[in-house]
């Protein structure tokens, strides 16, 4: 990611939090003109207290950041705590104490552990480097991902760069949204300028944001302008005005990744109000709507409940006396209009209810009172959201060196909730000894590192259940992406990408060096057995080429001739779980990337595998209408094959569903890897949480 001239950044471990990052630096070369934005909560945290009477500024050079501990409502210790950060920081850099702020966020009434912080800084200091990955990742706290954004634009002839990070995920609100943000940039700007486009750029970005309509003691909005790329000074004026945009562009995509990624979250929201009288209605109705927990429980269940939509604008307009009609409103759900003419309109909804699974959901009000027009974003409500938010606290306990630990042993748990689920779980294990499972682990299931680490333990638990489990990978959603960044063409033929010999070359060192190598280190954490192969390795998947539709040449894509299923036998019953990247070897010895699925099904035939799963990207195997099948045949999956009722990627995976099948595989499970624990909630229980096919 390209960052503005002069800035480092740097992410380490103070102890703060068990294991992961916790501590963030971010530092310009020379000072800085600065500006924030902070939480209108009276009960302001410490660090917001210092930083909010110290800016804007003209003579800022660093700021620290942590996670797992708030700093807030702790009394004057708070602020001891601050100043003691000030004083270590300004020694570790060499600079001011007076040149420094800092930001706080975690548990709330708990002193921070300072000493941890101050012992970690010259440490953490010697690692800033122009990459804002790590500081991005140490400012998380529920947040599943880091939050990073960067632009560029040319100002008088001269680039200038804006780099941002920032977290967010529960207690999120508007005025301001609570995150914690650090916009970097380069542009040289005046104090005054650079103030009032930060607050213009929240107003329509963080502002615009709710997770759950709590708002948090520590919320900071931070804007550092070095001047370094060497444009004119900016003042006012059309400069100012394309800056001010930029900053607003990059803000909002900070807001819509702390939405998408809210607390339990599997749905960003966003909700659009045009036609209102002016910008301050369109701003208030569009947050209640992202706000209101039966739509957001509606958007969670697929529901499409324009009732609730319409009951929230009358209900706001109603109490803030806004000169709005909500029955001369017209009302869309993921395009498709609902309520129109001052009455509900006919939609088909199984098909709205199936357009409402996908991961961002849009709502759209038109109003006829006017022209303005705002949008807001926020995030479906789920049963995670309670779990995560009633625990939170009641789990949380503090180390004897003054850190904070999170004990969620099954032991805190009632009697009751321990008895049903064991009885339960119980109830499956014995089924489960020395059966064979295959895993096609893809998809979503990939993206975040939360998924990533729900699918490890499945896996572990899988093993420990007496199951046999093999995994097969693929690539992820960064597979396209490297291959463009190595100069890629990515011609498309029968929906397949064309994979040249250079391609492959980066295909498997993506798919064995990286994703294969990373997963196997996430298996092998907590005591397991992983063994990562190549379909290389043994000459586990011989291949050869294969041709696309009418002979059309598909470069170095295969499909497998035999599989060595000794080899995964020997590695089986001495305990390992391999793990396969889905790269063949032809007789030749020539390499070939192989289709994942395909991959995983002959696996599933070749080991006699009782089950084959597959993490996908949806619910699972859906109709015409949309809705998912929880249950069907071969038959009638090669039926909707031959109607056209399956496409796409789907289409390719239905058949290697069928391959393993007929193959003897018994059973086939699709599920939706967006999910956490899709697996064992597909295995262990009576109901299933996507499509089990059967032969």
């Amino acid at each position: 990611m390209k960052v503005p001239l002069g800035f480092r950044f740097a992410g380490g471990h103070a102890g703060l939090k068990p294991l992961r990052r916790d501590v963030a630096l971010v530092v310009s070369d020379t000072p800085c003109v600065a500006a924030g934005a902070f939480t209108i909560n009276k009960a302001k945290a410490a660090p917001v207290q210092d930083a909010e009477a110290r800016l804007p500024s003209e003579r800022i050079r660093a700021i620290v950041l942590n996670s797992g501990n708030a700093n807030a409502l702790t009394g004057s210790a708070g602020l001891d705590d601050v100043a003691a950060i000030l004083a270590a920081a300004a020694a570790a850099l060499g600079v001011p104490p007076e040149s420094v702020l800092t930001a706080s966020t975690g548990v709330i009434g708990m002193r921070l552990p300072v000493h941890k912080v101050c012992a970690a800084l010259p440490a953490i200091a010697a690692t800033l480097r122009d990459a804002p990955e790590p500081a991005a990742e140490a400012i998380m706290t529920m947040d599943s991902r880091p939050k990073l954004a960067t632009r560029a634009l040319t100002l008088g002839g001269v680039e200038v760069t804006l780099t941002a990070i920032a977290k967010g995920s529960g207690m999120v609100a508007p005025q301001l949204a609570t995150v914690l943000a650090v916009v970097t940039t380069d542009a040289a700007i005046t104090s005054a300028a650079l103030h009032r486009a930060l607050r213009e750029a929240i107003g329509d970005s963080f502002n615009m944001l709710t997770v759950d309509n709590d708002m948090s003691t520590n919320d900071a909005v931070f804007a550092l302008a070095n001047g370094r790329a060497g444009n004119a000074r900016i003042e006012g004026g059309d400069d100012c005005a394309a800056f001010t945009a930029s900053l607003s562009d990059l803000c909002a995509d900070l807001a819509k990744q702390i939405a998408a990624d809210g607390e339990g979250a599997t749905k960003l929201l966003s909700v659009r109000v045009s036609g209102a009288p002016d910008v301050g209605v369109a701003r208030d109705l569009a947050r209640s709507v992202a706000g209101s927990n039966l739509v957001k429980a509606a958007v969670f269940g697929a529901d499409p409940n324009w009732g609730r939509v319409l009951a929230t604008v009358g209900a706001r307009a109603g109490s803030q006396a806004f000169a709005v009609d909500p029955f001369a409103a017209t009302v869309r759900i993921q395009g498709v209009t609902v309520f129109a003419e001052r009455g509900p309109r006919p939609y088909d909804a199984p098909s709205l209810r199936a357009k409402m699974r996908a991961p961002e959901v849009n709502v759209d009000v038109e109003l006829a009172e006017g022209a303005a027009r705002a949008t807001a974003w926020g995030c479906d409500l789920t049963y995670d959201y309670v779990k995560i938010n009633a625990d939170y606290t009641s789990l949380i306990v503090a180390k004897p060196d003054g850190g904070l630990a999170r004990d969620d042993r099954f032991a805190n748990y009632s009697p009751a909730f321990k008895m049903n689920l064991l009885v339960e779980a119980l109830s499956y294990i014995s089924r489960f000894a020395g059966k064979r499972c295959v895993v096609k682990y893809g998809g979503a299931a990939m993206a975040k590192d939360t998924l990533k680490k729900s699918f490890c333990d499945d896996i572990q638990l899988l093993r420990s259940c007496g199951l046999l489990p093999v995994v097969v990978h693929g690539g992820g959603a960064d597979l396209v992406p490297t291959l463009e960044r190595f100069g890629a063409q990515g011609e498309v033929v029968d929906g397949v990408r064309i994979t040249s010999a250079s391609d492959l070359k980066v295909l498997e060192m993506v798919l064995t060096g990286r994703v294969n190598t990373e997963l196997v280190t996430l298996l092998n954490q907590d005591g397991g057995r992983a063994v990562g192969v190549s379909g290389k390795d043994g000459a586990l998947l011989r291949a050869r080429k294969a041709a696309g539709n009418g002979g059309r040449d598909l470069g170095q894509h295969g499909e497998i001739t035999a599989v060595n299923a000794d080899f995964l036998e020997m590695l089986l019953e001495k305990g390992y779980i391999p793990v396969v990247s889905p790269v063949g070897i032809g007789d030749d010895g020539q390499s070939w990337l192989v289709d994942a699925d395909f991959v995983a099904a002959e696996i599933a035939v070749a080991v006699g595998a009782d089950k084959l799963l597959f993490l996908t990207d949806v619910a699972g195997i859906l109709d015409q209408a949309g809705e998912l099948l929880n249950q069907l045949d071969a038959g009638r999956l090669a039926d909707m094959i031959a109607r056209g009722a399956i496409v796409g990627g789907m289409r390719d995976k239905a058949q290697a569903i069928l391959r393993a099948l007929a193959g003897g595989v018994r059973r086939v499970h699709v599920v939706d890897g967006r999910t956490p624990h899709t697996t064992i909630a597909e295995l262990f229980t009576d109901r299933g949480v996507g499509t089990l096919v059967t032969a």
